[in-house]
């Protein structure tokens, strides 16, 4: 059943004014746009309580994880709730949340102009004990910038996890892959270029030339 009540009106409404301006898109009537650059997109989820409202999530999104949903790879800001319970009451609450939103956007932009700065950030942060991923994302990163060293030792890492379920085994299979690649940059962007562009098929993105360099 659609959603009846003035929320996602008002957010829908509130996100135009701030995020529109930035060339941020709507995904359909939903709670989430997305600022899209071609290999990754910012995401921002105007996220529902349990009751009336809504909270604020913005991250960023690799394309080469190929899936057919939207995720958060990196996260930029978490707001806590705002309810509902007027019209008057909510409406400056949802301007001030798409207004975070946009400070966030920009932010994820200014942090992440440039895949050398991805690769950076990515493998500068400390080794956290069960982020499966963050050694997945950091090997690719390594690899795409030239650095083939730190880019196997980031995919070993993922391949010394325990598979503890069948899509860890998948992930390990395309660490060994890119292990294996990891000094060939041709190859290594061949790869992420067929997953990105395949990531963007399944996510109903419009192709976009670019190249990952």
């Amino acid at each position: 059943m659609a959603d009846r009540s003035p929320v996602l009106r008002i957010i829908t409404s509130a996100a135009r004014e701030s995020l529109k301006p930035l060339g941020l898109a709507q995904r359909g009537r939903s709670r989430l746009w997305i600022d899209d650059h071609g290999w990754w997109l910012g995401v921002v989820e105007f996220t529902p309580p349990r009751i009336s409202g809504s909270g604020l999530y913005v991250g960023a999104m690799w394309l080469w994880h190929d899936v057919d949903h939207l995720a958060f790879h990196v996260d930029s800001v978490r707001v806590g709730s705002e309810l509902f319970r007027t019209e008057d009451q909510f409406t400056p609450l949802a301007l001030e949340l798409s207004r975070q939103a946009a400070a966030n956007v920009t932010a994820l932009r200014e942090k992440f102009p440039a895949l050398p700065d991805v690769a950076r950030y990515l493998t500068s942060r400390p080794v956290r004990r069960g982020f499966f991923w963050d050694s997945f994302d950091s090997g690719i990163a390594a690899a795409l910038v030239g650095d083939p060293d730190t880019a196997r030792d980031h995919f070993e890492r993922v391949l010394r996890e325990d598979a503890l379920a069948p899509w860890m085994v998948e992930a390990q299979e395309k660490a060994r892959e890119l292990h294996a690649i990891a000094a060939d940059r041709d190859a290594l962007t061949a790869w992420v270029t067929r997953a990105v562009d395949s990531c963007r098929s399944k996510l109903g993105l419009d192709p976009v030339p670019f190249a990952i360099s």
